[in-house]
């Protein structure tokens, strides 16, 4: 019913905008539009 947590890999910060609070991410985000997504650090 969309409420999977899925765990995307590899993916790559590309800039960080702090004055419109953005977070630039380069590959493809799973999941609805408007929907939210949790950035973790990589656990390496």
């Amino acid at each position: 019913m969309g409420n999977n947590r899925i765990k995307i890999r590899k993916l790559r910060v590309v800039k960080i905008d702090q004055e419109n609070n953005l977070l630039l991410v380069k590959g493809s985000i799973p999941g609805a539009r408007g929907g939210y997504v949790l950035i973790t650090r990589n656990q390496s």
